[in-house]
């Protein structure tokens, strides 16, 4: 407990410091905040207002920023769709439409298949791996000099750890049910299922509840039982598969404008950063908290929780890696990312199957 507190006291003093430092004492805040420039911006975000983890992760990221600053560095959310379509954030960031913008990179890699790895990719990274990979094995910098191409710069504001498997109409217990299924599904997760015979539909998670009532698609997939019960997708479709091995790791991002993000001082661009990291931890905190109680509650509620079965899994690995060495043989930008990622991924599985796999195969037993 200790160690935590600390943790998060020294990223809360983090931004304090940096305004002071300039002057070289502590003393002299006030003076250092007031000759910094005030700056108003606006966020477009893919979240819905009240309904998303994610959206709430943003407005505490653009609060912090503003505490840290004494309210001289603002940034104003909107929920999904209010001055941005929500799969079209990365655009109206480019554009200039807005300053920046918190979204998926998944919904970009009709943009550049490679950005796919940014958010998560089938058989990837979970919340902690991905998080080493960003920070710690070159991920972050990587990713950033391809949004570099679109005019933008990225930093990771929240995690929804390993989501769940999706919601069906229909059993689907061998790899010829999904033949011709009609399912939501973005990213990489789309490209994988698609050669596993479903006809991929990319529409927003808005759009999902009617899409299923109306028998527009068979299945879909958010995040996770909290946000998937706010959506009420349990009324429109009752068997609930896992786990996602499409997103086993999900990152959400906040994109700045790279010519805007040049324009802030030194001093606000570090306290951007720590509140995104600051963000990121307690996003996927807060799902871990949420998610147990609402799956329980789902099941009491009639929902079938399902396995997808081996035949499911091993036929998407073979076609996720399949899907991955094609790629890289014909698209350099994402052999850059795929080969390093490959590497990592390999010898981060081996050390957690040590670790981490050894501790949850005789803990996590009911």
């Amino acid at each position: 407990m200790k160690r935590k507190l600390f943790l998060y006291s020294a990223v809360g003093l983090t931004g304090t410091t940096i305004l002071s430092s300039c002057s070289g004492t502590t003393s002299n805040s006030s003076t250092q905040l007031s000759s910094l420039p005030s700056i108003r911006w606006r966020m477009a975000t893919s979240w819905t207002k009240g309904a998303d983890v994610l959206y709430d992760g943003v407005e505490n990221f653009c609060k912090r920023i503003s505490d840290l600053t004494a309210g001289r560095f603002t940034i104003t959310p909107y929920s999904a769709g209010e001055v941005a379509p929500p799969l079209e954030v990365l655009q109206a960031v480019q554009n200039g439409t807005v300053e920046c913008g918190d979204t998926s990179s998944s919904f970009h890699t009709n943009k550049s298949l490679a950005l796919g790895f940014g958010s998560s990719v089938p058989f990837g990274l979970n919340a902690q791996q991905q998080n080493a990979w960003l920070y710690e094995g070159g991920g972050l910098e990587i990713l950033q000099k391809i949004y570099a191409d679109f005019g933008v710069i990225n930093w990771a504001t929240g995690n929804t750890g390993v989501q769940m498997g999706g919601w069906f109409k229909r059993p689907i217990s061998k790899v010829s049910d999904l033949e011709k299924l009609k399912m939501r599904i973005p990213g990489l997760g789309g490209e994988v299922m698609k050669r596993l015979g479903v006809d991929v539909k990319r529409i927003s998670s808005t759009e999902v509840y009617l899409a299923l009532q109306r028998g527009e698609i068979d299945a879909a997939e958010y995040i996770g039982p909290f946000e998937d019960q706010r959506l009420k997708f349990n009324e429109v479709a009752s068997f609930y598969y896992y786990p996602g091995w499409w997103e086993p790791g999900s990152t959400s991002f906040t994109l700045v404008n790279l010519a805007k993000w040049n324009q802030l001082p030194k001093e606000y661009q570090e306290i951007l950063k720590t509140a995104a990291m600051e963000s990121n931890v307690r996003v996927l905190a807060r799902y871990d908290v949420l998610n147990r109680v609402a799956l329980r509650q789902l099941v009491a509620g009639g929902t079938k929780l399902t396995p997808f079965s081996s035949d499911i899994l091993k036929a998407a690995q073979k076609a996720a890696f399949e899907f991955y060495e094609e790629s890289a043989s014909n698209d350099p930008t994402f052999k850059q990312v795929y080969e390093p990622w490959k590497t990592f991924r390999e010898q981060v599985y081996q050390w957690h199957r040590i670790n981490e796999l050894s501790f949850a195969e005789f803990s996590f037993q009911l």
